[in-house]
């Protein structure tokens, strides 16, 4: 028999805790479903993994950060105890170890039928908040690689013990690729890193954490529809930026000069033979333009509001590549190890309703889709920059809950 349930939440992340301690608030019956337990989507993360929002961001609904160092950087463990504590701090109705394998509308009672590992459950109300993190990106010529070179995911990368000696080749340059070659770099490793156009910002700029300027200058409010990039903006990835060791900027220039070795794009692979874009020079120039387009902001905004702040110190890094070699030999490289920093795609097919546009990625507004009942909460840009973050995914978990109590009403 089908478990019926008035509202089921779908996911217990930070996204799926925001909405039910909403919904807890509201007095509203609902059930969150989540197929591990709370805090798995960071403690599967990298051991030396950290956040790159100051902790003063982390701003759950009801519960925000309570420790002492605010203008610090929770790494990887304390973020999920950060978690693990929010959820006991309201005790949600939170059903773990339960896998959703297929969503579609119901015949009988209730408007969804959700098929999952522990049977079938009907609801009047679905909120979805899984993200988009649902398999990884490897590239096409992934599988021509000779089969003595491990590859990985930096989603099953922990540490640089795991790999085999010799040097390694990280496929992507940004957060997560970037955070990954500090961590090899860091442990002696030879580093070579294949760079695209992810953009970087610095930690600090003229007095202020650069996420404090973003957050003064209306950045984390900027709607997705008026974003200049505009909607695509949601597949676009982060800039590079590190909350290691108190904080600091990532410069792949200074990476070079650390002992990096800076490629452009990979191309394809034949034999051991890796072949690359001639792109470099001009990828760290788009790097460094944007950036500076960024803090030009910064500073139109600074003289606007007559703030005082002091002048800019940052200076350029005096690292230029030299002659592109098209053509690198990996094994006399002496790689033994390929990381692949090349982020996800989303896979929406287990949900068997319309409302999906022609790249599979499904239409709402703030949330809220076209069909009555169903809403989307914790999705990159889902509405803001803040809307896949601690800071404000708790801002569009209150909008979900409360459009769906006054719909009930």
């Amino acid at each position: 028999m089908n478990q019926h349930v008035d509202t089921i939440v779908m996911g217990g992340g930070q996204a799926g805790l925001s909405v039910s301690w909403h919904l807890k608030q509201a007095g509203r019956e609902h059930v969150i479903l989540d197929r591990g337990k709370v805090g798995d989507t960071w403690r599967l993360r990298w051991d030396s993994f950290c956040l790159v929002t100051p902790n003063r961001f982390c701003q759950l609904p009801g519960f925000p950060y309570d420790g002492d160092e605010p203008d610090g950087f929770m790494l990887r463990d304390q973020i999920v105890d950060y978690l693990e504590r929010y959820a006991r701090s309201f005790d949600p109705p939170y059903r773990s170890g339960v896998e959703v394998r297929h969503i579609r509308a119901a015949k009988d009672a209730g408007r969804f039928l959700l098929d999952t590992s522990e049977g079938a459950f009907t609801a009047d109300n679905l909120i979805i908040a899984v993200g988009t993190h649902q398999h990884t990106n490897i590239p096409a010529w992934g599988g021509k690689l000779p089969a003595d070179i491990a590859q990985f995911h930096t989603r099953h990368y922990q540490n640089p013990a795991q790999l085999a000696d010799g040097a390694i080749l990280v496929v992507g340059s940004g957060q997560s690729g970037c955070q990954v070659v500090e961590d090899l770099h860091g442990a002696g490793r030879e580093v070579h890193l294949c760079v695209g156009k992810a953009g970087r910002i610095p930690r600090r700029y003229r007095g202020r954490d650069i996420l404090e300027w973003e957050d003064v200058t209306g950045s984390f409010d900027l709607l997705v529809d008026e974003h200049p990039k505009g909607r695509d903006i949601r597949f676009k990835p982060h800039p590079h930026l590190s909350g290691r060791d108190g904080g600091h900027t990532i410069d792949l220039r200074q990476l070079a000069l650390d002992g990096v070795k800076l490629h452009g794009r990979l191309l394809d692979v034949e034999g051991t033979t890796a072949r690359f874009a001639d792109d470099l020079a001009e990828n760290l120039d788009t790097i460094d333009r944007t950036c500076r387009e960024n803090l030009a902001e910064i500073d139109d905004y600074i003289a606007k509001n007559g703030i005082d702040a002091p002048a800019d110190d940052l200076r350029p890094v005096d690292w230029e590549p030299s002659r592109a070699e098209p053509l690198l030999d990996l094994r006399q490289t002496g790689i033994t190890s390929v990381i692949y920093a090349t982020g996800f795609h989303f896979d929406f097919s287990w949900i068997d309703l319309p409302l999906f546009d022609e790249r599979g990625y499904p239409r709402y507004e703030r949330g809220v889709t076209e069909i009555p009942g169903l809403y989307f909460v914790g999705l990159h840009w889902l509405r803001t920059l803040g809307s896949g973050l601690f800071y404000q995914v708790g801002r569009d978990a209150q909008f979900v809950a409360d459009g769906l109590c006054q719909e009930a009403n």
